[in-house]
């Protein structure tokens, strides 16, 4: 027996920067992929923002670390954009943006965005994730400005980030 009225896959984008994926990231994606089909993990390709690791180091530090998560609830893929994020989404044939919000301070932009993202693609819904309250304080950012200190960021990256970060920064652990 066929089915006529088959739902289209559910596909949803998890956008960022990724400069580098971290611990709080991944607990995002493992959520994100309970709720769609098909994820795509869209790190973008933003030289404004003048990452430390170049696209193709992120996108393979991404790429391992989806490949080692335990528990994936649907297939995870993971690709680099430079296009308007809409524009993408739409490429993709996506309906879902996902979203991680950690503290009252992120909502702002977020909330700025969403709406600007609304009137453009007002087919496209976002969806907000909060971090767990375990990597709420962690961010990209600080993560670079503690690793470049020569601090200890093992707990909150995967092992191979943490040997990226440390080479990058040419600490003997």
């Amino acid at each position: 027996m066929t089915q006529k009225n088959a739902l289209p896959p559910r596909i949803g984008i998890y956008p960022g920067t990724f400069d580098p994926i971290t611990k709080g990231h991944l607990h995002i994606i493992q959520r994100a992929s309970r709720m769609v089909d098909h994820l795509i993990v869209a790190i973008a390709e933003n030289e404004r923002k003048k990452p430390l690791f170049s696209t193709a180091q992120r996108l393979e530090m991404v790429r391992a670390d989806i490949e080692n998560m335990h528990e994936k609830f649907c297939p995870i893929e993971v690709e680099s954009f430079e296009d308007l994020l809409i524009n993408y989404a739409h490429s993709k044939g996506a309906s879902f943006l996902f979203r991680g919000l950690r503290a009252v301070s992120d909502f702002e932009f977020e909330f700025q965005m969403t709406g600007m993202n609304a009137k453009l693609a007002p087919d496209i819904e976002t969806i907000f994730l909060m971090a767990s309250d375990k990597w709420q304080f962690i961010s990209s950012s600080f993560i670079k400005e503690i690793a470049s200190l020569g601090g200890n960021v093992a707990d909150f990256v995967t092992p191979q980030v943490f040997e990226k970060l440390l080479k990058k920064f040419e600490i003997n652990a």
